[in-house]
């Protein structure tokens, strides 16, 4: 009896032993076979690339507005050409009208918590009004059937726009105000000077129609942002004045609207890399900087290839300019206005060299920037990107505007050159926007401003992205509470592509498979399964577990040196060292090895270990005993219990 109860005993201690050490990882789910929903077709190809009968929609805009400074009123009109490139016709056209979500009615003020939010505007009740819809065909106007449905409107056909290659030309006027606060998007500040106009989201926009979804028709509710698609704009912005106006693309009429000493130190600043003043702080308020013998200018604009177009206006800008330096030989211009209460050395003084090692940063490292003027606005907005300018906070100062000048500008590659659709997928903006700063952080002015950061040691965030209450980031964001959006849409993503890049396959790898995947969808609308593909594809690696474990669910990451057993018990013949993934996400694992005399030994396990379950056992050709055992010694991976990271000597008894 004694020896039964002892192995009974026995068995009951080693099973509490091995419960406290189960592996939570199933590697048929992990690895699962079954990953894409559907296989590549002529349209989109398993390459990660555009198939050979991929087509998208374009619409280009001509638009006509004038900004009132007393009522801060906006109307016009806008013309969009249309042209139907889907092999299906199309009865009906859909548009956007995101002025919409500042009326009282909208669904994100319905949606809008009792105790307020980011997005909430609960004390201005705006919005479009449409004066009038009309097809012109032939040189006649003839009004349009419309229905409005929040920040979305229908427009119906009188005859259906014909499939590959027909052409709608849809005229709208309309106006609205122009809120103090936009949701982050827009808006105006009231300066000593002047105010601030930061104009976005200012004309009806056509929806993107694709072979996806049909019509992407999600309305706006603030946290999602916009998915276009791509033409040509010329656009004219009727001011007062005494206002400089900036806009996306180029100036295309600066002799009407500059004085003469300013035509000259733009020509001057085209050929400078050190920042010129085109309207200097002292010069703000001297009658003198501005064209003399009228009440209103209108400035002129053309932006071409882009998928939207954003502009500023105030008489209180300070205006500097310096020569942007691309990859071809070709030049850029980049810019930043703001009010003198900006204008210090610590802030905005240095704007304009932000913006311009921000962009010659991306466009050697991934794609070159293509608009002709990169602008910076100062103003009430605290960062928001638009192609060719950005709107950030007038507050900001060093590393601050930095960073932020760098993130907006970033977005002018994602989604700006690369097309995603924002309002379904965040983070292939947001995060892979994340990522690329942080390379961007390194590389200017010597890291100027490439503090440590949160990557510096994962072990302390690990507990912060994997927390019980984060969702996956396969989510809309307006689905996603909004104390994690950071987390889903910008930190975990950039984090994912780090890891991708540093653990899974290597540098140069990664940035290849990355320019691949952007060479291939710019000024295109790339799905998350064509970004998983692009990657796929040129690096040659399957990476179905990782995108199934970071992006679609929110598994974890427990690395475990489990013990070390010497073969037949004579360290001299080596080492089988057991280690465990006690979470459910696989990853490739490094082991650093310390033996007893003094030897040191790194291996590097892919992640095909895990193919047989959570725990993997491997031999180290060890001469000695060894002393230490450390998982993940450079903390490279966001492991949430670090604690059993290592194995030491004494453990073994």
């Amino acid at each position: 009896m004694k020896k039964f109860l002892s192995l009974i005993t026995t068995s009951l201690l080693l099973s509490g032993l091995l419960t406290a050490q189960t592996s939570k990882l199933n590697q048929h789910e992990a690895f699962a076979p079954l990953f894409y929903p559907s296989y590549g077709d002529d349209i989109r190809s398993a390459s990660g690339r555009p198939g050979p009968k991929y087509w998208q929609n374009a619409a280009s805009y001509k638009i006509d507005v004038s900004l009132d400074d007393n009522s801060h009123g906006l109307s016009g009109s806008v013309q969009v050409q249309y042209t139907n490139n889907s092999p299906e016709t199309l009865p009906f056209l859909w548009m956007q009208l995101d002025q919409n979500i500042y009326n009282d009615s909208s669904r994100s003020v319905a949606q809008t918590e009792v105790s307020g939010g980011r997005w909430a505007n609960r004390n201005f009740n705006g919005g479009y009004t449409i004066k009038s819809v009309k097809l012109v065909e032939e040189g006649k106007q003839t009004p349009l059937t419309y229905t409005i449905t929040d920040t979305r409107m229908r427009v119906d056909l009188p005859k259906a726009l014909k499939a590959t290659g027909g052409v709608a030309n849809i005229r709208i006027e309309y106006s609205f105000i122009i809120p103090e606060y936009g949701t982050d998007r827009l808006g105006r500040l009231n300066t000593k000077n002047g105010w601030i106009y930061e104009v976005a989201q200012w004309y009806p926009r056509m929806c993107v129609y694709d072979n996806v979804y049909g019509w992407n028709t999600l309305p706006y509710l603030g946290q999602g942002e916009f998915y276009l698609e791509y033409g040509n704009f010329e656009y004219r912005i009727t001011a007062p004045a005494s206002h400089i106006v900036v806009g996306s693309g180029e100036l295309v009429n600066a002799t009407e609207v500059l004085t003469a000493e300013q035509q000259q130190r733009m020509a001057k600043a085209k050929n400078s890399d050190a920042t010129v003043m085109l309207r200097s702080a002292d010069e703000v308020t001297n009658v003198s900087s501005r064209p003399a013998g009228k009440d209103k200018l209108t400035w002129k604009f053309r932006c071409t290839n882009a998928r939207d177009v954003a502009w500023a206006s105030s008489k209180a800008f300070v205006w500097d300019a310096a020569r942007i330096n691309l990859p071809s030989g070709k030049k850029s211009l980049a810019m930043s206005v703001y009010p003198v209460e900006s204008a210090t050395d610590t802030s905005w003084n240095r704007g304009t060299e932000y913006v311009k090692g921000a962009i010659e940063h991306y466009s050697n490292q991934w794609y070159e920037y293509t608009y002709p003027v990169a602008t910076n606005v100062a103003g009430i907005v605290g960062g928001m990107e638009y192609p060719g300018i950005v709107f950030c906070s007038s507050k900001e100062t060093k590393g601050g505007l930095w960073n932020v000048t760098s993130h907006e500008f970033g977005h002018n590659w994602f989604p700006m050159i690369v097309g995603s659709n924002e309002r379904k997928y965040p983070w292939m903006d947001e995060g892979f926007n994340t990522f690329i700063n942080t390379l961007a952080d390194k590389a200017f002015n010597k890291g100027e401003y490439d503090a440590p950061s949160m990557m510096s040691n994962l072990y302390r965030i690990a507990p912060f992205i994997f927390r019980d209450t984060t969702e996956s980031i396969l989510n809309i964001p307006d689905v996603q509470t909004q104390q994690n959006l950071g987390i889903l849409a910008y930190f975990k993503p950039g984090l994912g592509l780090t890891l991708l890049r540093e653990e899974i396959l290597g540098v140069k790898t990664f940035d290849n498979a990355f320019r691949y995947y952007i060479n291939n969808w710019a000024f295109k609308h790339p799905t998350p399964y064509d970004f998983f593909h692009a990657i796929e594809n040129y690096s040659g690696e399957t990476l179905d577990w990782f995108w199934r474990g970071w992006f679609m669910n929110n598994w974890k990451i427990d690395m475990m040196v489990k013990g070390v057993r010497y073969v037949s018990n004579d360290e001299t013949k080596g080492a089988n060292i057991t280690i465990m993934n006690l979470e459910k996400m696989p990853m490739p694992v490094t082991v650093a090895i310390t033996e007893s005399n003094g030897k040191k030994g790194t291996v590097r396990l892919p992640v095909e270990v895990w193919h047989r379950g959570g725990s993997w056992t491997f031999h180290y050709a060890s001469t000695s005993k060894l002393s230490e055992v450390t998982v993940d010694p450079d903390k490279k991976l966001p492991d949430v219990n670090p604690a059993n990271n290592t194995w030491k000597e004494t453990d073994n008894k």
